[in-house]
């Protein structure tokens, strides 16, 4: 996209992100390949500030959300982005080697390999949900591949942001990485810059947008965009643990997760004990009343709780029945609101249709694998699928048949903080990946550099076309074309 002058220069805080990228893209051209000890002593020092600032983080993701449990953001916010750390500084150097590849039969003898190559300026949008978590994982990915880091983080979360700016300009000039926040009142003018790479999470709606942006600069796109993400209870195995799983996946961070279970297929024979079960593991993690617990998040805002409300509203006068985990008064509780299971849902309901993101669960009843098979396969593809089964057969057959970002099997959601493995979605859920070698590989450039040595004929596969040679290895590699083709 180009922008005009008055567009760029529109206010002080737009011109010095403008400003900012400029200084990046010079300090890049300086200094195009950091060495491994530059990036490995970064990815120490990034390490080293998450742990020196968790109790202010923590504090400030718990402002912003108005009540975030302090140990469920040190868990999911802070040690993944320790974990993943940590990974990138063992494996860094291995990531950074050369991939010696073979050359073809007619090449034999020259040399052939992929070198991977920092792509430049990296652009990194960050979703309200894990501020931290989501923002630094992309910056470590983007840091371990040799790269410069321009974040844009939420507006709804302006005491996370403060903390986020300072904790990384203690230890990064601007044109290292440099962080923005609720300051940027066009988040289109950072979409628009034309980064070497983008890096987005957040819905679907707004991921397009990001893409059609990115278009215009032609700037490759990593999207992890969320969706209804089912979790399939399997006949045979054990209910209770099933829904304790389930229900603490739906129940963290108040449902507010990308790759939050969003609804429960279960064996129509076993919706009521499920219910039951769901009701007995929130009253045993949280209590009946959720008002005053410290354990339990907030919906981030008014905007949000209402947009759950009016789903539940939408389900209920279309015939649903809801049930709610532990007490609930909507004008007294407003945002602390519990776990919501909602029944007898139909396919023209909102709740069957849009992702949650909250603490919203349909249970939907089936009859057999295959069913629920189907109807998995009738939707978009997710971010995540949750199978519980312990028949190995089972397994295979709903892994090959279904597709989904990632799989977690017997649980919810703990294949995403596992560092040597790929996070990322697949169709509407997104689209590359991030974690590990494939996030070093995603923000590198793989430059393939064939050596050809000294003596080395390929001049005699010059024109003029028609010698020995030529004909010879046509005739080796291609055979004999087949005459009666007209």
């Amino acid at each position: 996209m180009t922008l005009s002058t008055s567009q760029v220069f529109s206010d002080p805080a737009t011109e010095h992100m403008h400003s900012v990228f400029k200084q990046q893209r010079a300090a890049f051209t300086a200094q195009p390949y950091p060495a491994l000890d530059d990036r490995r002593r970064k990815l120490l020092q990034i390490k080293k500030q998450i742990i020196r600032y968790q109790d202010v983080i923590a504090s400030a993701i718990n402002t912003d959300f108005s009540s975030r449990s302090v140990d469920e953001s040190k868990l999911l916010d802070l040690l993944g982005s320790v974990l993943e750390a940590e990974h990138a500084i063992r494996h860094v150097r291995r990531w950074m080697r050369p991939s010696k590849r073979s050359t073809e039969l007619l090449f034999l003898s020259n040399r052939l390999r992929v070198q991977y190559q920092p792509k430049g300026v990296v652009g990194v949008i960050v979703p309200w949900n894990f501020p931290v978590y989501l923002a630094l994982g992309p910056l470590i990915a983007a840091i371990a591949a040799g790269n410069r880091v321009m974040i844009k983080l939420p507006e709804v979360t302006p005491a996370t942001n403060a903390v986020v700016k300072r904790m990384l300009a203690e230890i990064f000039s601007e044109d290292e990485v440099s962080v923005f926040g609720e300051e940027i009142l066009d988040p289109a003018q950072f979409t628009s810059l034309p980064f070497n790479h983008i890096v987005f999470t957040g819905s679907p709606a707004i991921g397009r947008v990001v893409m059609r942006a990115a278009a215009d600069n032609l700037t490759p796109v990593t999207l992890e965009l969320g969706g209804k993400s089912p979790a399939l209870i399997s006949r045979h195995y054990p209910l209770a643990d099933a829904a304790k799983r389930v229900l603490h996946g739906k129940a963290t961070n108040c449902g507010q997760i990308c790759v939050a279970p969003d609804y429960a297929l279960v064996p129509k024979e076993k919706v009521d004990q499920f219910v039951t079960e769901c009701q007995t593991n929130f009253t045993s993690m949280y209590g009946n009343n959720i008002r005053n617990n410290d354990n339990y998040t907030s919906i981030v805002n008014d905007r949000h709780l209402n947009r759950l409300l009016d789903i539940l509203d939408d389900a209920q006068a279309k015939g649903a029945q809801i049930i709610t985990c532990g007490e609930y008064d909507r004008d007294q509780d407003a945002r602390r609101m519990p776990v919501h299971l909602v029944l007898n849902c139909t396919p023209e309901m909102r709740i069957l249709k849009e992702e949650l993101f909250g603490p919203v669960l349909p249970v939907v009843a089936y009859d057999s694998v295959d069913d629920a098979i189907q109807y998995i396969q009738a939707g978009e593809r997710p971010l995540a699928l949750y199978f519980f089964t312990h028949d190995a057969n089972e397994r295979d057959y709903v892994l090959k048949q279904t597709h989904s970002g990632g799989v977690t099997l017997n649980d919810w959601g703990w294949h995403v903080v596992n560092h040597d493995a790929p996070f990322g979605g697949i169709g509407n859920s997104g689209m590359g990946s991030y974690h590990g070698e494939e996030g070093f590989r995603e923000l590198s450039h793989a430059k393939t550099v064939f050596a050809r040595h000294r003596f080395f004929p390929t001049q005699l596969f010059y024109p003029p076309y028609g010698t020995w040679v030529q004909k010879l290895a046509i005739r080796f590699f291609l055979k004999q074309g087949d005459p009666n083709i007209k």
